[in-house]
């Protein structure tokens, strides 16, 4: 049984721009470094995005706290980058959570190190099983 890749063709394209980012810079740089690159890319491809976008965390109808989402790809794709060699579990909930927030399926959570660019594919509710995860 074929499992189905939730948005295939554009978390291809995602794909090969966060490798294509990571072949022309390497790692070792700072995030932001790695989001203009990232920009440019989405950019070039004509990839719509948003960047940088706010979510509140409402509460009984009361802000307690804000987040930022490094990218929203074609309003589907959540895009967190981190630089560091391995995920945290905290990163993976940090992901979760910005899924929650935005009401969106899919998120790629993609780390930019000198031992080469990792990445998972993230689920809203599957928060025990991820589509893929690089080693």
């Amino acid at each position: 049984m074929e499992e189905k890749i939730v948005y295939k063709e554009l978390s291809y394209r995602i794909m090969g721009i966060l490798f294509d980012v990571h072949n022309t810079m390497g790692g070792g740089y700072q995030e932001k470094y790695y989001q203009k690159a990232i920009k440019l890319s989405l950019v070039e491809q004509k990839i719509p995005f948003l960047e940088q976008v706010r979510t509140d965390l409402v509460v009984h109808g009361q802000i307690i706290g804000r987040y930022y989402i490094d990218f929203v790809i074609d309003h589907k794709v959540v895009l967190e980058i981190k630089s560091r060699i391995n995920f945290s579990k905290r990163d993976i909930i940090q992901v979760l959570g910005y899924l929650r927030q935005s009401n969106l399926n899919l998120g790629i959570l993609a780390s930019f190190s000198t031992d080469g660019l990792k990445y998972k594919r993230i689920l809203k509710g599957f928060e025990n099983r991820f589509e893929h995860s690089s080693p």
